[in-house]
């Protein structure tokens, strides 16, 4: 197949009308978000121009892009002889009561997305066109066949997970003649976002409150991207309102619920452990860098919050010490988690989801992030699926942050975010625009999502800090003998 080299630069401005679908959240539309007007593509988690950067940069032989490249070329998914293994339904979660008899088969899944995706972005670096054609190809196949992800509630993160990576791979050779846009964006819909949606409304059943953060997150990342990659602007807004108000713990207030006085802002799942509050913040990342590129400050919302709920991470990553309020024991039963201290953290833990975080805050916004840049010097050059482990938690994020989220620093730190432009420099002028908000453990390679029981515990704030919307945290705890889940 045939590619030039300019599919993925030029500006899709277009608006499809796609329904809205599955029930919607019961909560009212965010005004930050305009209804109406077509969103700029590429722009999930890269631009055009980011696109161009990361090109221009490498062929010019500048550090540190040209070792993230590195990284990128060596991993064995980003090659161009790679062949699809595409399913009709995937699988993921076991049932234990009674046991069930589906086959476990969603690491399929994952490692053609983590393929296409490192083809799609190496063609973008080295203009070499087999890597967009091995891309579309691994793409198409999956649209052809895929019908369905099942599984126990597992099944929710990976239609969370999968559905919004899977966007950001196809967004970046939607424009290539042989790929068949509609049928995956049917695919998209049908498939995994009507499964995320599913989720966010009725949470398994369950309270709202009922699982640990990264449920939530990972399945308003499917939601917003889906609604970007389909020009859906219901989606959108729907994902952006339950990031900033959701009844969930993904919402940002339940994730990050509480802010000391020393400026950084408690990880909901610090007490639980290292890996899990990794994860969470290389999601909320995710949602807050595809918001951006489309308009909408949620680096942002909320005086920062996030910068200030992932600089704790960051420092209690590196090892150091970091405030913990504790949470008064609510539900009694004997085996749930009740944390009443930070978990242990090692420094030698490392995901990649720094060098995104730290380049928005230090380099867009000119603001200062010590931890930040700290942990995303030592984990550079940032790698992706396949560098972290063969289970599901080394492929839970895209990666490859130092070669793509590396940016020099901006001239107007103040600048409110604008939606992606094209490599000719087209936008939607329509496009909404939210002003910045003003100022400023499981092992490595461990899969950090698979299901434990489905005990509740229920916690308390304690006085004198920052509450928890609703008083109450409903946290799913996982098996013991399994490893942790998001």
């Amino acid at each position: 197949m045939h590619v030039t080299r300019q599919i993925s630069r030029r500006a899709i401005l277009k608006a499809t009308g796609v329904a809205a679908g599955a029930a919607s959240i019961a909560t009212a539309a965010t005004p930050s978000v305009a209804a109406g007007g077509a969103f700029a593509h590429p722009g999930l988690l890269h631009t055009g121009a980011d696109l161009a950067r990361m090109a221009a940069k490498v062929k010019a032989g500048a550090s540190p892009y040209t070792a993230g490249y590195a990284k990128l070329t060596a991993n064995r998914h980003s090659q161009s002889g790679w062949t699809p293994n595409p399913q009709a339904i995937v699988y993921r979660g076991v049932e234990l009561r009674p046991r069930s008899t589906w086959p476990q088969n969603y690491g399929i899944l994952y490692n053609d997305i983590h393929a296409a995706y490192q083809n799609a972005l190496r063609y973008h670096v080295s203009g070499d066109s087999a890597h967009a054609d091995t891309a579309v190809a691994i793409l198409n196949a999956w649209s052809a066949k895929l019908t369905k992800v099942g599984g126990s509630a597992d099944r929710f993160l990976a239609a969370g997970i999968y559905g919004y990576q899977a966007a950001n791979a196809a967004e970046l050779v939607r424009d290539h003649k042989d790929f068949q846009l509609e049928r995956f964006q049917k695919m998209l819909l049908d498939v995994f976002y009507s499964v995320s949606e599913d989720f966010l409304v009725r949470h398994n059943g369950t309270p709202a409150p009922h699982y640990w953060p990264n449920w939530d997150l990972c399945n308003i990342a499917c939601t917003l991207a889906t609604g970007i990659f389909c020009d859906d602007q219901a989606k959108v807004e729907r994902a952006v309102e339950y990031f900033k108000h959701g009844d969930g713990m993904g919402a940002i207030k339940h994730a990050i619920p509480v802010v000391h006085d020393d400026g950084l802002a408690q990880w909901m799942e610090a007490g639980r452990d290292q890996g899990h509050s990794l994860m969470g913040v290389g999601l909320m990342g995710t949602i807050c860098e595809m918001a951006w590129n489309q308009g909408i400050d949620l680096y942002g919302y909320d005086d920062n919050r996030f910068l200030k709920g992932a600089q704790y991470v960051a420092k209690w990553s590196l090892g150091g010490n970091v405030p913990y309020t504790p949470y008064a024991r609510v539900d009694e039963r004997p085996g749930i988690q009740h944390p009443t201290a930070v978990a242990p953290a090692s420094p030698t833990q490392m995901r990649p989801v720094w060098a995104m975080v730290a380049n928005h805050y230090t380099k867009r916004r000119g603001l200062s992030a010590t931890y930040l840049t700290q942990i995303a010097a030592k984990a550079a050059p940032e790698g992706g699926g396949g560098d972290y482990g063969p289970n599901s938690g080394g492929f839970d994020q895209l990666g490859f942050g130092t070669l793509a989220f590396t940016r020099d620093k901006a001239t107007d730190t103040k600048a409110t975010p604008k939606p992606a432009a094209s490599a000719s420099g087209a936008a939607s002028d329509s496009r909404p625009q939210t002003a910045a908000t003003a100022s400023a453990s499981p092992t490595a390679g461990g899969g950090l999502a698979a299901t434990g029981s489905g005990e509740i515990v229920g916690w308390t704030a304690a006085v004198g800090v920052t509450a928890v919307a609703g008083g109450l945290l409903f946290l799913r705890r996982r098996d013991r003998g399994r490893h942790g889940a998001s």
